[in-house]
Order: structure tokens, then sequence, then C-alpha cells
């Protein structure tokens, strides 16, 4: 199967079809409509057929192309039994969280037969961001990536591509993932993990019946192409490479890094990466595996299999290279426990820093935070049998606080001031009982439950330092704000040391992004200016800790201008 390019015929139709442009001003830009019709559809892989929930009919899901500045206007339709909601992940939603997507944070989900219309406009953001459903564990296959182009008239940092190529990996389940994690969550035990990795939705041909199902991109000699990473996997960090090529990382999150060379790099769930692949000057008489496979920090199961597309070079005319064998050469991966390799990837990436893209980070700090993230347990149901540590039921939270999902819209709630009985403004800033995080575990591993925010006001400059636990056994976490971009201004390995630790942050030019991974065994530090009024949820992109409680909101109050405050919901606006 062929790639999908940017630039080709196709994408103008498909453009065109999906996209209504109404131009209001050149700098402010247009207003797109899209309308996503939310159905089941059946889908074969590894020679299982499924009826899955697909939006369009498309797996994975339509892609959103726009420039920064545009406004989008995007009709959900739910044709489905399921309760549906929409995240627009990494878009920073200034004023417009009721379209954040989150279903009981931002809204209500959005019932069977029932539509909602998300507004947004895109500011100060340009690069690859994707959307995906945000409620139990439907974006296994609601899913699709957001192309934000920068504003007309304003270049790349870096040289144009000669195409643009999005490349999104995603996890198939031969099982229904609704079912999986239900019996998961009564059981509590872990969950089945998925049966492979895909590339754009394609397994490819190191699985069972997949030959088929490969994705290709085919590529000119001589060219630059930009790759547009996006890892929808539910469960699992991935390294990626291509065999033969070196990458070069210009943009993380939507914000373009100083850019660096890399034959592999790290992708958690939740993250986007565009790099530059510049092919080969000449026809290399070969093809080449691209290639991903997870980077496992924790001690439960997970999937430990390898997705791989393939990169095949056009053939020149008159030659009879396309009509023989050519040899198939494939990349050396990291280990999958490779923290060595994790740490030293994130450490080459830096703002860019400059004039026209400052790393405005925080220098003065109003509030700190210390969180810790990891798993623990909950008790087993009376007369019941629970496979997790000991009998008991997997948990997991922050600060010791499993978050208790509630059945009202915390947004609502907050923008209404009707929060009894829906969310106490109690979240700990620190732990409520310090330990030895890194340390031997401690005896009492139970959480506690709740519905707890943290409320700051208008313009706060946070600092948050999330901190790994080895409660039961040391992992990663690729922890993800909503709302908000944020500076990682340090991490490190063993305890935070809240008074040496700090002199080695990078406050000049430290990456800016939505999602961060909390190294196994380690913390990390983060800034950002809480400029953004509404209610915004914080979670780890590993859905299965997230089902188990590592979750937690954020309000931020209306500041006192009229451009600081939280714009009223909208009329179509959900309800439970």
């Amino acid at each position: 199967m062929g790639v999908f390019l940017l630039s080709s015929p196709a994408f103008l139709v498909f453009f065109s079809f999906f996209t209504f442009c109404l131009l209001v001003d050149p700098v402010l830009g247009v207003t797109r409509h899209y309308k996503f019709d939310v159905k089941l559809h059946n889908v074969t892989r590894l020679c299982h057929t499924r009826s899955i929930v697909l939006v369009n009919g498309q797996f994975p899901g339509p892609r959103i192309v726009a420039r920064e500045g545009d406004q989008l206007l995007i009709k959900v339709v739910n044709h489905v039994p399921n309760n549906v909601s929409i995240h627009w992940h990494g878009i920073r939603q200034l004023r417009s969280g009721w379209a954040d997507g989150p279903a009981y944070v931002t809204q209500c989900p959005i019932q069977t037969g029932q539509s909602y219309v998300y507004n947004f406009t895109i500011i100060g953001q340009r690069g690859t961001l994707f959307w995906h459903a945000h409620i139990s564990w439907l974006r296994a296959t609601l899913y699709g990536p957001i192309i934000i182009l920068p504003k007309r008239g304003i270049p790349y940092p870096f040289a144009k591509p000669y195409k643009e190529v999005p490349i999104v990996f995603g996890e198939w389940f031969n099982a229904d993932p609704e079912a999986v994690i239900s019996q998961a969550l009564q059981t509590g035990g872990g969950p089945n993990v998925s049966d492979a990795y895909t590339i754009n939705g394609l397994p490819g041909p190191l699985y069972n019946c997949s030959a088929k199902d490969t994705f290709k991109l085919k590529v000119k000699p001589g060219k630059t192409y930009l790759l547009r990473l996006v890892n929808a996997a539910l469960n699992d960090e991935l390294f990626f490479s291509i065999a033969h090529h070196t990458l070069t990382v210009v943009d993380v999150d939507a914000v373009y890094v100083k850019p660096f060379e890399t034959e592999t790099l790290l992708i958690t769930p939740g993250q986007t990466t565009n790099v530059i692949l510049k092919t080969k000057p000449s026809y290399p008489n070969a093809t080449f595996f691209m290639t991903a496979r997870p980077y496992v920090t924790g001690q439960g199961t997970f999937d430990n299999s390898t997705v791989a597309g393939i990169l095949e070079y056009e053939s020149p005319l008159n030659s009879l290279h396309s009509s023989i064998m050519l040899p198939l050469f494939k990349p050396i991966l990291p280990a999958l426990n490779d923290t060595s390799f994790a740490t030293i990837f994130a450490s080459k990436l830096r703002s860019l820093a400059s004039a026209q893209y400052p790393a405005n980070v925080p220098h003065k700090v109003d509030k700190h935070f210390f969180f810790t993230v990891g798993l623990g347990t909950s008790p087993c149901q009376h007369n019941q049998t629970c496979q997790g540590p000991n009998g008991t039921k997997f948990a997991a939270s922050v600060n010791n606080v499993s978050f208790a999902m509630p059945t009202t819209a915390l947004l609502q709630a907050h923008f209404f001031g009707q929060s009894n009985g829906v969310y106490t403004p109690d979240f700990p800033s620190s732990p409520i009982t310090p330990f030895n995080y890194t340390g031997s575990p401690p005896n009492n591993t139970m959480v506690s439950n709740g519905t707890k925010v943290v409320v700051l006001p208008f313009n706060t400059s946070v600092e948050l330092v999330m901190q790994d636990t080895n409660i039961l056994g040391a992992e990663s976490h690729p922890l993800h704000l909503h709302g908000f971009n944020f500076f990682i201004v340090g991490q490190g390995f063993g305890n935070f040391d809240p008074n040496k630790d700090p002199a080695k942050f990078n406050l000049i030019d430290p990456v800016e992004r939505n999602t961060v991974g909390v190294p196994s065994g380690g913390w990390v530090a983060i800034r950002f200016l809480a400029d953004n009024p509404g209610v915004w949820f914080m979670h780890c992109h590993l859905e299965v800790h997230t089902s188990w409680g590592l979750k937690m909101a954020w309000i931020i109050l209306d500041g006192e201008l009229p451009t600081q405050k939280l714009l009223p919901p909208p009329a179509d606006l959900p309800k439970c």
C-alpha cells in the first residue's frame, strides 16, 4: 500500500472535500470546517476481522490540516452505541476549554445519536499534533494526525522539504479494547496486551498474515522528506529507526527544536516528532525496513513485537531494478530496556530559543509542586478474588491520590459554581507521607481515592517536579498536560534533591513540550505559566495507568481582563 503525501492530488481532493475555507483575514487565518461521522466498520488485520469504531470509515482517521491562526469547526456526530469525546491533543485551547475534549473533565461525552461542534483557534503553534478519543480505550481506533502549517509567507526554520509524510504509530487488538480494559478493571489484574503495533494502521510483514498490510514509503534519490511522527499507541513508548538512514529532529510536540541528527529516536504515547529524512544521492539497489518496537521499563507484560514498514526508492526509468529482488536492510534498535539511550536522546532536545521562536521559560516561580507518580494497589471487593499484587487490585496515583472520575464535567461544575459533590480543591502540593521514593518500597501500597484538583490564580508561574516511585517497581510515565506547553528544565535519577538539583536546571533553551516521560526511577522538573483559564487534565498517557487513576486536574481561574476569561459554553455542549 502506498503513502498518502500532503502535496499529492489525492490530498487536494481530500482537502477540498473535508474542508470549507472562509477567508477572514490574512493575518488571523481562515475558518476550516470538518465533519467527523463516528461509525462502526469491519476492519481486518492479522487475519482477524473486527467491527471497530472509526471516523469517516478511515483507519487511522482523517487528517486535520490547518495553518497557524486558523479557526477550526469540527462537527462530531456519534452513530455508535458508545459514548464518544474527541481530544485535540496538544492544541493550547486558549480560552476555549469547552473544546478540549476529555470526557467528564471539559465536557460530558457525546451520546449515541448526538453531535457536538468543537470550535477552537490555533494560536502560536505550528508542527504536528494529533486528535484521539478521550473516553475509556476508544482511542485504540479513533485517532488521526493534525498538521499545522506556518502562516502564509513564513518559512520553516529549515530547508523546505520535497514532500511531507505523516507516520502514525498505533496498536491493534484482535479483541475489543473496551472489553480488555473492562475485564482488567473487574479482576484487578493487568490488561491483555495488544497483538501488533501499526504504522498508519498497518502491522507489516513481521506479523502473521500481514505482508499485504505493509506501509510503504516510496521516495526519490537526492530529496528531503519531512516525516511527521505521532505515537498514538495506547500503552507503549517506541524506538524508531530507518535502516542505513540518518534522521534530523527539527520539531517535537509542534515546537521547533535545535536540529540534531540521530539514527534512532524514542517517542512516547502522546508525543509527536518531526524529522527530516535525506534520501541517498543515487539509486541504492536496495530497500530498507523502518521499524518500531517498545521501550519497556515496568514489570508487567507487554507486546514484545516489532512493526515494520518499507522505505522503497523509485527505480530509474528504463531499468530492470523493479523486476529483481533487492536486498532488504533492517535497522538495529536499542535493547527493550535501554534507559541510557532514552536519557541521552532526551538531553539532545533543546528549544531554538531564537528571536523569532523564543523560549519563554518562567525564571520567577510563584508556586512549587512536587508530585509522586506511580503504581499502587486498592483493596479487593468483599467476596471477590483479585488478580493484582497479593490478591489486591492494581491502582495508580499522583501524590497517592487515585483520581475518581466524576459523573458531571468538571469544567461545567467550575464555570457555574456547582462544585459541591463534584470535586474538592485540596489536591496535595506534595506527598502527604514522604518516603524513600526510589528505595525499598513501603509496606503499605494502598492508594487513596478522590476527585481533587489544584486551583491557581490566572498567570501563576508554576514549577512542578514529578517523581517516579518504586512502590510496585520503577517505571517511565509519559505525563501529558492539557491546555499548556511546558518547559522541561531538568531531570535526573534517584530522588529529587530540592537543595542541589535546581542549580543544574536549564533556563536558557529547555525543550518545550506537552508530554514528557518521567524517567524510570527518576524525576523530571517542568515550568509553565498558568495563562489559560479553565479546567485542565493531567495524566499518564499509558492508557492502562490512566484507567487505574494516574491523573488529576488543574483549575486556572479567570484573570481580570476580558481577554483573560474563559469563554461561555456553546449551546450544543453535551449534557450528562
